[in-house]
């Protein structure tokens, strides 16, 4: 190896990695070893042969090699190839080549054990044994993993513990063995151990599409093979689309104990010269414990298997039954399995599926279900009915090896976690669950999350002797009187900013008495204490409520909205993104605030800047006075965080206004001393909504649904919510 050309090399390939806008993350590279080290690594695509090397180089500042197809080695990358240190699958010299740098050091090896890129991600045969067995697809037909990297290993750890033996019992044999692999210096045999390390390449989102280098391709070259075709179309979607790559190391595999057997031990005692193919007595044996540790390393890589969200989608077109399914039952299925305990079934998840999922269920404002349900139907996996997806099973069927990447994606996608077989148990409940059950599930999981939240922030957060009671704070539901029409309407009614539930407790009461379900959610960082909201941001507000909706549309046939403040502004945001609403109304809804600490908020954040410039930490203002009207619900400490947090959710309201089509009404004070009537009133004029009502009432407090003439504020709500009743009766009738 010619050090100067290695590192032209290297860099060459930074220069193709900072092109690149693919996002690499890497997890578990504490677990790597000093040593002599085997990087076992699943394989997808052909940078992987040029990038893993570098990327792990990076790392741990090791030289590495890898073991490339020779097909590589046939085109003009030989020259470039040899430079990195890759050595074809075919050298005549491979193996000798490999445990020599692994003995003295040289360098560590990338080696692929699936033997070839996995296109199909088909590496499982779930009906071959009782247990199933690693099967890895292709075009020749399937075969099991090689266990080649196990046997190099054992290979170097046998020679680096003979010349051990030798050097203290028969030097000559020792002096020859150094001869036999050309090594000089004999302290890295001895200092150094060989270990195996399992890494997984997760790869999300994976997408085959037209992009700049397939163009290029297709105006340059003539007569593009489909495979060619195919592998530039989705290496360069990757490349060019910002793809995250999970690099994820595994426990390493200490090779040494594998060769404690008596028929191998006396083979490395032997005094007899073993050159490097000769068959020694205990090769038999050698090759069996190659596959045993080969079991190991592959079920170690597929279990760091990154999960992302196109596994759960596509994990369950797979397991749904044959036929039709609607819209909103998939979103339910698919928000379950999102749910799943990860950590407690031992799974990796990407870190979109680490945040709150009840995005899947509302607004979907990530795009994860609609740009898998768009990839779906392209691919001819479903088509669209309404409201209703059909599904068709076959797209798991992948005809062409090599074009599994554009043609059957979604079965790729699919095949990648078969081996998580407690997730695929799961997966394949959920599919075939009830729909009425899973939406009972549903329900039932939110509401038990929403009261383990606040235990759990009270907990953390609540002061003896500052904090307020449990019951100020726990969210609640109101139960009808008898007679009620349970499931006829069901009202979200939010609170406000430093609030709890309980203030909206009144009110929430007389919409019970009047026949009309109520649940009162807690915004996150709300009825604990101060410092819990200073560590809240708004979008977590936002899925307090977007989960209160969910358990009250599994409750109720027809669900209404509607808050106090913050909470007023909370549910016209709401409205303005997820159907079906019945109804919005809001009581006091922000606009622009009028009380002193919200303008003195900029002139505090500016110096908490300065403090922290200035490492003065015990200088920084966190918090302002409160005083509030009603000091046995409200926090009396505002933080300046909530305060900003405030400002954005306001911010992004405003140009959301329009979209709010269904009925809606504003109530608002003239003599409010913290909501402008002003801004209330431009809210009220940007609605979208044709049915639409702005009440004022000449109140000098700021908490209208709580003392004097607050009965005046529940019949304006109750009077509103009648009329949505006797629309709907007149609809239906």
């Amino acid at each position: 190896m010619r050090p100067f050309a290695y590192k032209t090399a290297r860099y060459a390939i930074k220069a193709l990695s900072d092109l690149t806008r693919a996002n690499i993350r890497i997890f578990g590279e504490k677990e790597i070893p000093k040593g002599s080290v085997l990087f076992a690594v699943n394989h997808f695509t052909r940078m992987e042969t040029l990038l893993i090397p570098y990327y792990i180089h990076r790392l741990t500042g090791q030289t590495l090699w890898a073991l490339a197809d020779d097909n590589l080695f046939n085109s003009g990358l030989k020259n470039f190839l040899d430079y990195l240190g890759a050595i074809s699958t075919k050298h005549p010299d491979r193996d000798r080549l490999i445990v020599k740098s692994l003995l003295t050091g040289e360098a560590s090896w990338v080696i692929f054990p699936e033997g070839r890129m996995v296109k199909t991600k088909k590496v499982y045969d779930a009906d071959g044994t009782p247990k199933g067995r690693f099967l890895i697809a292709a075009p020749d037909g399937a075969h099991p993993p090689h266990s080649g990297t196990a046997a190099l290993a054992l290979r170097t750890q046998f020679y680096r513990e003979r010349y051990r033996r030798m050097r203290e019992t028969h030097p000559e044999e020792a002096a020859r063995m150094l001869r036999m692999f050309e090594i000089e210096d004999p302290a890295p045999v001895l200092n150094h151990e060989t270990w195996i390390v399992p890494v997984n390449l997760t790869y999300y989102p994976i997408r085959a599409r037209e992009n700049l280098f397939s163009r290029m391709a297709g105006r340059f070259v003539e007569d593009l093979s489909e495979r060619m075709i195919e592998e530039i179309m989705t290496e360069g979607t990757m490349l060019l689309a910002g793809v995250d790559v999970d690099m994820r190391f595994g426990t390493p595999i200490r090779v040494a104990p594998y060769l404690k057997s008596r028929a191998v031990q006396a083979d490395i005692l032997s005094s007899d010269p073993i050159n490097f193919d000769d068959i020694i007595p205990s090769i038999s044996m050698i090759r069996k414990t190659a596959v045993k540790i080969m079991e190991r390393y592959m079920s170690a890589i597929y279990a760091l298997t990154t999960v992302n969200h196109d596994h759960i989608f596509a994990s369950m077109l797979k397991f749904l039954p044959r036929g039709k399914i609607s819209q909103q039952e998939f979103r339910q299925r698919i928000f379950l399995a999102a749910n799943l305990c990860f950590e407690c079934m031992d799974f990796y998840r990407h870190d979109s599926l680490m945040r709150n999922q009840i995005h899947l269920l509302t607004d979907d404002r990530f795009h994860k279900v609609r740009n898998f349900i768009e990839l779906a139907v392209e691919k001819g996996a479903i088509r669209k009915e309404n409201d209703y997806f059909i599904t068709d099973p076959a797209f798991c069927d992948i005809s062409d090896f090599h074009c599994a990447r554009k043609d059957s994606l979604l079965g790729m996608i699919a095949n990648e976690i078969e081996p998580l077989l407690k997730l695929q148990e799961h997966l394949r409940q959920i599919a075939r669950e009830h729909p009425l059950r899973i939406k009972y599930q549903i329900k039932r999981d939110l509401i038990h999350k929403a009261r383990f939240d606040f235990e759990k922030a009270y907990a953390r957060f609540a002061v003896e002797g500052q904090s307020k009671p449990k019951a100020v704070g726990a969210p609640f539901f109101v139960r009808l009187n008898k007679g009620a029409k349970e499931k006829e309407t069901g009202v979200v009614l939010i609170h406000g900013y430093m609030a709890a539930p309980l203030e909206v407790r009144a009110l929430a009461e007389y919409l019970g008495s009047r026949g009309f379900r109520t649940y009162a959610p807690r915004l996150k960082g709300h009825g604990t204490a101060p410092e819990d909201l200073a560590v809240s941001g708004y979008m977590e507000w936002v899925e307090s409520v977007e989960e209160a909706f969910v358990i009250m549309e599994g409750i109720c046939r027809k669900v209404v909205v509607g808050g106090f403040s913050t909470g007023a502004g909370l549910a016209l945001d709401l409205a303005a993104r997820v159907d079906p609403l019945a109804g919005v109304f809001a009581i006091s809804p922000p606009f622009k605030l009028q009380d002193f600490s919200a303008r003195f908020v900029p002139a505090v954040n500016f110096w908490n800047k300065l403090m922290n410039r200035f490492n003065m930490e015990t200088a920084k203002k966190e918090f302002v006075e409160n005083h509030p009207e009603n000091p046995h619900i409200n926090y009396t400490r505002n933080p300046i965080s909530g305060i900003i947090e405030l400002d954005r959710l306001m911010d992004q309201i405003e140009p959301r206004l329009p979209d709010i089509k269904v009925p809606a009404l504003i109530i608002q004070s003239l003599g409010d001393p913290v909501v402008n009537p002003a801004g209330s009133f431009k809210i009220f004029e940007h609605l979208g909504a044709k049915d639409k009502e702005y009440l004022m009432v000449n109140y000098e407090r700021h908490g209208i649904i709580n003392g004097e003439r607050s009965d005046r504020i529940f019949r304006m709500v109750e009077d509103f919510l009648g009329r949505l009743k006797d629309d709907q009766s007149e609809e239906n009738a």
